[in-house]
């Protein structure tokens, strides 16, 4: 159904080029946006994630108004510095820029985290905007594991912005159930403005191409598990790290693979003395596909307790890949529900190395693996134009 073109402005720091999570979501929706006929405008960040380092870039979107900040910003080593620093100069950032910005604009799309930009913003809107709010992820469920004053303050004052900014939303897009009842249940919000839509897949398939660019990281002599992705504190990466290193001496047959950037995965990396555990950069965006099929099992984990906080933007791309997937999530999770009630191989809910290895045995006995099923429920489920048509109603 065609819709008045309507003037759109995007506020979040993670655009193109970044490749991963949140900067390519925000990415594929403003084309998808623009292809529908909207006049979209972005306030970002010149790209800096997943490695934390500011990349200065002038590459742009065609007919997507493109303006960046950020490219004197320096990010510490330490995962709460460099939030806050982010939160801070974004939110600078904004307020220098929204005056002008949000002159005949229809529709302001915060994408959150990060919050406090637009909790900053709030009181120089003009009221006739429309504010749809797309949520990522529910800081405060992170926070709730630190102990210490200062993270007690850090976890109240989250508490406060994200009630703020949610609340003067006209609607808001949660990416999962559960973060939806988390944060209605949180911030007391309002039924008739919270919508759900589970993100979208990206992945464009192409039967007729030949994968050959990967062929030398996956000798056929192995069996492949692999980790692909943003690698942060909500993936659990130690455990993992520690998960594939017990599998892989039980399983002589198995390759284990990290493909990410950033901190946390040079660690990792560093650190690692075993030979079956290999270490690569994210590949480029068209060897994804050849990555998925390559790939025996995707590991999509979580750490526990944060289920609720976010809901992994990979998951689309790799049904829809028809992978062999084995989730480690929470119990009565989003994923551990869709995955059981559909039949979906595989999830676990706790982070055993025993119940690791005998799921990834499973999927070695069986002679016959086929995952149609998942391609079905990326069809029926994960559907951009879902989501941009809850942006644009009425």
């Amino acid at each position: 159904m065609k819709t008045t073109p309507k003037n759109i402005l995007f506020i979040s720091p993670f655009f193109f080029p970044e490749p991963i999570s949140t900067g390519k979501f925000n990415t594929d929706l403003v084309i998808a946006l623009r292809e529908q006929g909207h006049h979209v405008k972005t306030l970002c960040f010149h790209p800096f994630y997943p490695k934390w380092k500011t990349k200065k870039s002038n590459m742009q979107l065609e007919d997507v108004t493109i303006i960046r900040g950020g490219k004197r910003v320096y990010y510490s080593s330490k995962t709460f510095a460099r939030r806050i620093i982010l939160e801070l100069s974004y939110a600078f950032f904004i307020l220098r820029k929204i005056f002008k910005h949000q002159r005949n604009t229809d529709i302001i799309i915060p994408v959150f985290p990060p919050s406090l930009a637009f909790y900053c913003t709030l009181p120089f809107l003009k009221k006739e905007i429309k504010k749809v709010g797309m949520v990522h992820d529910l800081q405060e469920i992170y926070s709730q594991e630190k102990k210490g004053f200062l993270f007690k303050w850090i976890k109240k004052s989250i508490h406060q912005v994200e009630k703020k900014v949610y609340q003067s939303c006209d609607k808001l897009i949660f990416l999962s159930k559960e973060m939806k009842e988390t944060a209605q249940k949180m911030y007391q919000l309002n039924e008739a403005n919270l919508a759900i839509q589970y993100p979208f897949v990206t992945i464009k398939t192409n039967k007729n191409k030949r994968f050959e660019d990967l062929e030398k990281i996956f000798p056929n002599n192995k069996k492949h598990i692999v980790y692909s992705g943003a690698l942060g504190e909500k993936q659990n990466p130690v455990e993992l790290y520690n998960a594939f290193n017990y599998c892989s001496k039980k399983r002589p047959q198995l390759r284990f693979h990290f493909f990410s950037q950033g901190g946390i995965f040079e660690k990792l990396k560093d650190k690692n003395t075993n030979s079956e555990i290999k270490f690569h950069d994210l590949v480029e965006i068209e060897q994804v596909e050849e990555l998925y099929k390559k790939s025996f099992i995707q590991i999509i984990p979580q750490l526990p307790g944060t289920s609720k906080g976010s809901l992994p933007s990979k998951l689309p791309n790799l049904l829809a890949s028809k992978c062999n997937i084995l989730c480690i999530t929470d119990s009565g999770s989003d994923i551990d529900t869709l995955f059981k009630k559909n039949q979906l191989k595989k999830v676990i809910t706790c982070w055993d190395f025993e119940l690791i290895l005998k799921s990834i045995d499973e999927f070695l006995m069986e002679k016959k693996l086929d995952n149609s099923k998942h391609f079905e429920i990326s069809e029926l489920l994960f559907h951009i134009n879902s989501m941009i048509n809850i942006i644009l109603e009425q």
